[in-house]
């Protein structure tokens, strides 16, 4: 019977498994595979071992396109840590309606990215955008093409991506707020501690952790960005705003290089892969000092 007993906690995970063997292992396990073959979906996949992967490290148009998928990754994951912790510190206070203005600053986080990437467009447009009409009052004259120029597309989508996803973090990081023990705050207040003292050596550093966690999820995010990049510029123009996944999407459906494609998926998922380990670690660190 007690034997009976201890098998059945087996059973009842065991569909968890067996979902995630289906909907992810597989799935990854034949993009592995896949790498090392090259195939147009015309015929039968040939075997090509290492091929693929020789080819990306030698072709300059991937070499560019993993250093702007780094580079959007930062921009975005940089502004958008500093402006939602900002943000969740401020909506942490009691003012009049704040529930109103809580459910309006998370709407960009629930709008559908095509909408999103339309509407932008609109914003970017250099003739009547709003973008540009602002710079205008404001008198500056040479006006900046946006997501037509090769030198502002990507900084254009990392405002995007800041604009949607700053929301967020803050939404993490007000849980981790509200979740933080009230002695040593009041403990300082008594004490006749200043507030930004309070901030700086009490509420930051035990908030800390939580934006460590909030980063890892947006980072992971941010890399795999493809809809806005897709349905704004297509990687354009001229590559100037393609990062890994436009390009392998491109080289799967466009070139039909399925091969090619995979091995890049591969190489971004070690990447992703990398980077979480790498926040994991430093999570567990801070979560140790503090």
């Amino acid at each position: 019977m007690l034997t009976s007993e201890r098998r059945s906690k087996y059973y009842f995970v065991l569909p968890a498994f067996v979902f995630v063997g289906i909907m992810v292992i597989i799935p990854v396990a034949y993009t592995v595979l896949l790498s090392f073959t090259k195939w147009s979906m015309a015929g039968k996949p040939r075997i090509v071992f290492l091929q693929n992967y020789l080819t990306m490290f030698s072709d300059s148009r991937f070499l560019k396109a993993l250093y702007r998928t780094i580079l959007f990754s930062a921009v975005a994951l940089f502004f958008e840590v500093i402006l939602g912790t900002a943000i969740a510190l401020f909506l942490n206070r009691d003012f009049i309606g704040k529930p109103l203005v809580k459910t309006l600053f998370l709407l960009p986080m629930v709008a559908t990215p095509v909408s999103i990437g339309l509407v932008w467009m609109l914003i970017y447009e250099p003739t009547f955008g709003i973008a540009n009409t602002l710079l205008g009052l404001i008198g500056m004259q040479n006006l900046p093409l946006w997501l037509g120029s090769p030198d502002t597309a990507l900084m254009a989508l990392a405002i995007i991506d800041i604009w949607q996803w700053t929301p967020m973090i803050s939404l993490i990081v007000m849980a981790g707020l509200a979740a933080l023990p009230a002695e040593p705050i009041e403990s300082a207040h008594v004490d006749g501690a200043k507030a930004y003292q309070i901030l700086a050596r009490i509420i930051l550093p035990m908030v800390t952790p939580t934006v460590v966690v909030a980063s890892l999820l947006r980072l992971i995010d941010a890399l795999k960005t493809f809809d806005i990049i897709y349905a704004t510029t297509g990687g354009g123009p001229t590559f100037s705003s393609e990062t890994l996944n436009v390009l392998a999407f491109i080289n799967a459906f466009q070139y039909f290089d399925l091969g090619y494609a995979s091995a890049m998926l591969v190489v971004f998922f070690v990447l992703v892969l990398l980077l979480s380990l790498s926040l994991g670690k430093l999570r567990s660190r801070v979560r140790i000092d503090f």
